[in-house]
């Protein structure tokens, strides 16, 4: 069997959906090929289920630190009854059902190139007009001493239907922080075993903050650690780099994403299977002659982010479309190098977005870094009692503009997009003086960031 389509999209998670749909808008018909789950990592194994575990958790931390607020509890099978309708009970039908509506569409099973605009499916041959999109997303990273013990993975720490007794969690990054917060809230004992510090890839402040959090909440975090070894006997036993041993009902592997391009057929190309696929700000591959592959969303390294890939699927649909009507794009990614927004739902929460003062002076800016205290506003006393959390504003001197914005404390994922659209928007820092922050709200930490830059 074969068929004929303008565009084929290697993948139907959200990435790939927005491809699909900007290109259909832009009047071009459209297939998408997936393996799993139409809706892809974030709607049943990540974003989703992760977030509806993690929420009820939040809610009754903060209730607890406000006065006159009392008796705020956890309902352990009531959270994962919420988490499973989240996430859908995992079945695709409304998914489905909505690349139906749009126009698009589907084919089920592992999708090959095969040559030049030719993707395979089982024994189906479909054949691209103008583009083939790999978005096919990322898979956990198992370090090999934890091959051999089956551990979790994201997708067995955000589906599990029963917390275990004791919990070893491997790795200091997001998921490993996420997890550590929602398991220990649901019952488990969790051990946090981190071979550095905690989110490193921020500014330092925000692992220190997350690393007393997690602490408080009764996690035993281990900063420094490494793991050389494991074995299962029923329990899984994993021994650490200064010779001493954690024993644990589950241990999750939470140390990374490799590319999900192992076996999509990228040697018929000339790429190298299993690697990361390079793409300019159109996000095409231009490695490849013809100017037909593009590669948008987490396989292309820039940010591993859902909305990120739903914003690079926009740039990516549209750009085909414009192509195909023999135009260059007019809309490129500028987003995905410099303004990259999110959220770390821990305990206390984390936003971030732009650049850290590192990666400023790195690209040759002159940097100046204002750091403020969340809990000396108004805002932040009347949202809990105690109110600990940091802002920390990064500042290109040259341009007198806000390149980058790191926020830790209860409640500060809401208050984000502000400096996301400052940073987008290129505003300078004189014209955000103008922008009035409500009083008594957290937003009043942009007015103190201005005042202690010198306004």
């Amino acid at each position: 069997m074969a068929g004929s389509y303008d565009v084929i999209v290697l993948g139907a998670g959200p990435t790939g959906e927005n491809v699909a749909e900007r290109a259909v808008r832009g009047g071009l018909s459209t297939a998408v090929v997936e393996s799993e789950l139409v809706g892809g990592e974030c709607s049943y194994w990540a974003c989703m289920p992760s977030k509806a575990l993690l929420r009820p958790v939040t809610a009754v931390a903060e209730a607890n630190r406000v006065g006159g607020a009392v008796g705020a509890r956890l309902d352990p099978p009531a959270v994962l009854s919420r988490r499973d309708s989240f996430a859908h009970d995992w079945k695709d039908d409304r998914q489905v059902e909505w690349l139906q509506k749009a126009g698009i569409d589907l084919f089920r099973g592992p999708g090959r190139i095969a040559g030049d605009r030719v993707v395979k499916v089982g024994d189906t041959e479909l054949r691209a007009r103008h583009a083939v999109v790999v978005a096919t997303g990322t898979r956990a990273v198992v370090p090999p001493p934890l091959a051999a013990v089956n551990p979790w993975t994201s997708r067995e720490a955000t589906s599990a239907h029963a917390a275990p007794g004791r919990l070893a969690i491997v790795g200091g990054g997001v998921v490993a922080c996420e997890m550590a917060v929602a398991w220990q809230a649901l019952g488990a004992h969790v051990t946090l075993l981190a071979r550095g510090g905690l989110l490193e890839r921020l500014p330092g402040f925000v692992g220190d903050l997350v690393a007393e959090g997690l602490r408080d909440a009764g996690v035993d975090v281990r900063l420094g650690t490494s793991v050389t070894g494991a074995s299962r006997d029923g329990k899984v036993t994993l021994t650490l780099g200064d010779g001493t041993t954690v024993t644990a009902d589950e241990v999750l592997a939470a140390t990374g994403r490799a590319p999900r391009t192992e076996d999509i057929g990228l040697e018929a190309v000339g790429l190298v299977p299993g690697s990361w696929l390079e793409a300019d700000d159109t996000l095409r591959v231009g490695s490849v002659a013809g100017g037909w592959l593009y590669a948008a969303g987490d396989v292309n390294h820039l940010a591993l982010l859902t909305h990120m890939g739903k914003y690079q699927g926009r740039v990516c649909g549209d750009a085909i479309a414009a192509r195909a009507r023999g135009h260059e794009p007019t809309v490129t990614d500028r987003s995905s190098v410099t303004c990259v927004p999110q959220v770390v739902f821990t305990i206390p929460e984390v936003a971030a977005v732009g650049l850290t003062p590192e990666q400023a002076a790195a690209a040759g800016r002159a940097v100046r870094v204002v750091d403020y205290e969340i809990g000396n506003v108004a805002g932040g006393s009347l949202f809990e009692d105690g109110y600990t959390g940091h802002a920390q504003m990064v500042v290109d001197e040259n341009s007198k503009r806000m390149v980058g914005m790191t926020l830790a404390g209860p409640g500060v994922g809401e208050m984000i997009h502000a400096a996301t659209i400052a940073i987008a928007g290129e505003v300078p820092l004189d014209r955000l003086w103008h922008a009035v922050p409500s009083f008594p709200t957290m937003s009043e930490v942009w007015l103190r960031l201005l005042e202690a830059y010198g306004r």
